[in-house]
């Protein structure tokens, strides 16, 4: 190395005088060399002692090592000089992305934007290459720095594009050769098969994996002359994609990424896995580890050179220096050491996940992310003065020694910088002994690089692994790296299914949004992604989810997402807070003639598959009907339309429920107030129940002063100026354990007992009800308690069940279509038994069915109801009692001056029955 450096310094010292002579003026890159080469003369001593550690062909062969560690050393010198004279005043870049058929909204257009927007780019979005301003016919892409053309606009951007007018500092995300190389030639057929440089050539790939676009995603195979797709779950053997990085054809830079897609044998979904965690024995692969993956390159490389000799000289389209381009490649473990690639796509794609449509996105960002940071940190360009002397007088030729143009060095600069970056990409080589002492240095420059970081990093590797064996202090220390603190407690994304358009754009340093939904949109599957791993999220509260499918009601809802530190830790670092607002169902005034429409359930779920649904013509009875004398009479919902073809038509501010051949009279407040005078109405059951029990509250007292989410006893002694008493208690307790929850009789023993003292007559009233758990177990055990307790003669009202639990949600029962048909059946058999019992029927599932769709808050989509605040000047005092378990001791609330707090209680839904039941305790004979 001495003999080396002596030699070298000589070497620039005579090249200097020389240039003195001929110019008087020193180059400042040879005085850069000479003096950057004795600084690194340490670093190289110390590299050799590395690579001399390992045994293989380099450890015993000094020439080799010695002219790979001046060519490392002849890169390093050339990339500090650059720097220390390189321009200072650089403009700032432009990138154009062409979303093509991608929306503003889709995370990958958000990723690029956000991502490119930290690297120091002014980002512009396009739809297409014709419809940019950037991209002029005769300009070209001049002013452009970076063009990102995503899938559906690439066709767009190779007509438009000139790649022969492209500078060398611009990028484009496309590589003209290989987008036509792996294009469909017919039938699936790989148009680099009907090259004439690879016809006849042995590789490891299927002709016919490369399928025309309404075929992509899909393994094909060749039988009896015909392309036939097969599925995973019939392939031989495993099944990877793995998903490569071209960044240069000529000469060829291709690199792994660690992520892959594996779907086992006899399966039809993939998982996402680690390359590095890959496990022969999980392909049925009869080798080492370093063997298979070995394998996985050649195959790959082999395939990639061949495309790069037959495409890689074409003249007609010059190279683009710092072009790239993303390929999939689908391999088939068939045999313990067979492989093959049965399948290309000209991108990154992840139809073999799984049907979890947020995990093929979050992959497919957090990869892109990886390959963008790997493409676009700031790298070395060539200065100014080193263009000019390697222009003028072949200086970085003399400093490499080596005849390499100015285009190649900057690509050997790029590949030499990537190769010290940590991350996840690989390179891939088809070379079968890529560290071989027989490669020629002068041809395989890209392997000597690679080959010589990898032998560091392996060093680096075994260096820890021999300290940590010699130090459990510090093994403990390396383990604990990974529960390392929250440092950036940030979102990266906030990924929804479907996707959601936030006000403003998401950035990571914004907490609040606002979004607006359609109102067929009931369901939102939510995953927030956080910047650092070690950071944990959950929404809603602290030990809520980190994925959640969740229900959206109609009007405003909140979710929050907590970001927090640490596996134990249940400290809150940051809170992003969605405000939802879910539109009602979209309604057109009407002006002129309409007809009246009907309909009884949405064809999107057909409860009763017997009968027709949607909208249809309805005819109105000419002659008056009669009040209804029970609250189960079979009706429809009735709604005026231009058309009854068309839902979009109609007015649904003005719908209406119409019972057949009746009607429920609407009982004023005077008469309901004279008629509830001296009565007792006692509420069982869960909180629809209670949102029928807070309507008669308010219809009785005109405003609601009271109200709460009770899941206990509730006693309220001032309804009706203080004429009525009201009692309720919460049935079922279901979030307790279940020796520990009360039975229905006994929550209904301490109801009864607690509203006494009670009247055998109707001026009692006991309303039982909820969405799904009441049966006809339940009516008799009402009975039974009523005799025993000396009170046959009351009023029961039952509420029957109701739609709910329709929705997937996440954490919550759902009920399939048969489930629900199923509950049907049960409504009619419940509301029957209960007529032979003498009670009163509510029939709110034939109400709530077709218009499922309408629910408010609640994760079980069965809350047809809502109460709101609002200010009142009302000087009524209230009078609550409170007990939350039976046996408790009764807290006592009193009083409401003016200006108080009142509520409100929504949804026209629930407003229907709630009526109905209003009319059926005040019976048309007393109006």
């Amino acid at each position: 190395m001495r003999c080396l450096l002596v030699s070298l310094s000589w070497f620039l010292l005579k090249e200097c005088g020389m240039r003195i002579r001929r110019r008087l003026c020193f180059s400042p890159l040879l005085l850069l060399l000479g003096v950057a080469l004795g600084l690194f003369y340490q670093t190289l001593n110390v590299a050799r002692n590395w690579i001399r550690l390992f045994h293989g062909p380099w450890a015993s062969d000094g020439l080799v090592l010695d002219e790979t560690l001046r060519f490392v050393s002849a890169l390093e010198t050339l990339q500090a000089q650059d720097r220390l004279v390189s321009d200072s005043s650089s403009p700032r870049q432009t990138a154009l992305v062409l979303t093509g058929q991608h929306v503003i909204i889709d995370t990958e257009v958000q990723l690029y934007r956000r991502v490119l927007q930290q690297m120091g780019y002014d980002v512009v979005l396009s739809r297409y290459a014709e419809t940019s301003s950037l991209l002029r016919p005769k300009q070209g892409v001049t002013g452009l720095s970076l063009l990102l053309c995503l899938s559906s606009s690439e066709t767009s951007c190779l007509r438009r594009v000139s790649f022969s007018q492209l500078q060398g500092h611009q990028r484009v995300n496309l590589l003209p050769q290989m987008l036509k190389a792996f294009s469909d030639a017919g039938d699936g057929l790989c148009h680099m098969f009907t090259h004439k440089a690879v016809a006849g050539a042995k590789l490891s790939m299927r002709p016919y994996s490369c399928a025309s676009s309404h075929q992509k995603h899909q393994v094909f195979t060749r039988v009896n002359g015909f392309t036939k797709p097969i599925t995973s779950s019939l392939a031989p053997g495993a099944v990877v994609n793995v998903y490569v990085l071209i960044t240069s054809i000529n000469p060829l830079m291709s690199f792994l990424h660690d992520t892959i897609v594996l779907t086992a044998k006899g399966k039809n979904r993939g998982q996402t896995n680690r390359l590095k965690s890959l496990k022969p024995e999980d392909m049925g692969y009869a080798a080492s580890y370093q063997a298979m993956i070995g394998h996985i390159k050649r195959v790959i490389g082999g395939v990639l050179e061949a495309v790069a000799s037959a495409y890689g000289n074409n003249q007609i389209i010059k190279r683009c220096l710092l072009c790239y381009q993303l390929l999939t490649f689908t391999l088939l473990f068939n045999g313990p050491l067979t492989l093959s690639i049965i399948q290309v796509d000209t991108d990154w794609t992840f139809s073999g996940l799984n049907d979890d449509t947020l995990d093929q996105e979050i992959t497919k960002d957090l990869m892109l992310e990886d390959m963008l940071h790997f493409l676009l940190k700031p790298q070395t360009p060539l200065s100014s003065a080193t263009k000019a002397a390697c222009r003028e007088d072949d200086d970085c030729a003399q400093a490499l020694h080596l005849s390499l143009s100015q285009e190649n060095v900057q690509l050997l600069l790029n590949f030499y910088q990537q190769m010290k970056l940590p991350g996840p990409f690989q390179p891939v080589f088809a070379s079968p002994a890529l560290c071989s002492s027989s490669v020629p240095l002068h041809s395989d420059l890209l392997i000597k690089i690679a080959c010589y970081y990898e032998l560091q990093q392996n060093h680096k590797l075994r260096t820890t692994e021999a300290k940590c064996l010699g130090n459990i202090g510090h093994a403990q220390d390396v383990l604990n790296q990974g529960n390392a603190a929250c440092a950036n407690p940030l979102l990266r994304q906030i990924y929804t299914d479907p996707p959601l358009t936030t006000t403003p754009p998401f950035d990571p340093q914004v907490k609040e949004y606002h979004v607006e939904l359609p109102f067929d949109t009931v369901m939102v599957m939510i995953r927030p992604e956080p910047i650092s791993s070690n950071c944990r999220v959950h929404l809603d509260e602290l030990h809520g989810p980190r994925m959640a499918k969740l229900p959206i009601g109609l009007g405003q809802s909140k979710i929050t997402i907590l970001v927090m530190d640490g596996e134990e830790s249940e400290v809150v670092l940051t809170i992003y807070t969605l405000h939802v607002f879910r539109e009602s169902h979209p309604s057109l005034p009407m002006f002129g003639d309409h007809v009246m429409c009907r309909f009884t359930q949405e064809c999107g779920l057909l409860v009763q598959p017997d009968q027709p649904c949607g909208l249809e013509p309805f005819n109105k009875s000419l002659s008056p009907p009669l009040p209804c004398n029970s609250g189960d009479k079979p009706g429809q919902w009735v709604v005026p339309c231009l058309s009854c073809h068309d839902n979009r038509t109609c007015d649904w501010r003005e719908i209406v429920w119409q019972p057949d051949d009746c009607y429920y009279p609407l009982v004023d407040h005077l008469k309901l107030q004279n008629c509830l005078a001296d009565t007792k109405l006692l509420f069982i059951g869960d909180s629809t129940n209670r949102g029928m029990m807070y309507f008669l509250m308010e219809r009785v007292n005109i405003s609601l002063q009271d109200w709460e989410k009770a899941h206990d006893t509730l006693i309220y002694k001032n309804v009706n100026g203080g004429r009525t008493l009201i009692s309720y208690s919460y049935y079922p307790q279901f979030w307790l354990e279940s020796n520990q929850r009360p039975t229905f009789i006994e929550s209904l023993d301490t109801l009864l007992d607690r509203s006494q003292p009670l009247f055998n007559s109707r001026q009692t009233v006991l309303v039982v009800g909820g969405v799904q758990w009441l049966n006809t177990n339940h009516l008799r055990v009402i009975r039974d308690a009523l005799n025993r307790k000396g009170l046959n003669n009351i009023l029961v009202v039952i509420k029957s069940l109701g739609m709910g639990f329709h929705l997937l949600v996440d954490g919550v029962r759902s009920m399939r279509l048969r489930d629900i048909q199923d509950l049907f059946r049960d409504n009619q058999k419940l509301m029957s038994a209960a007529k032979t019992y003498g009670f009163e029927v509510i029939d709110t599932f034939s109400i709530t069915m077709g218009r499922y769709k309408e629910f408010l808050q609640g994760r079980c989509a069965c809350h047809f109801h809502e109460v709101e605040k609002h200010m009142s000047s009302s000087t009524t005092k209230s009078n609550r009692t409170r007990s939350s378990r039976p046996g408790r001791h009764a807290i006592v609330d009193h009083g409401m001056g003016s200006n108080a707090l009142s509520y409100k209680v929504k949804g026209p839904v629930n407003q229907v029955y709630s009526e109905i039941m209003l009319s059926r305790l005040c019976p048309a004979k007393l109006n």
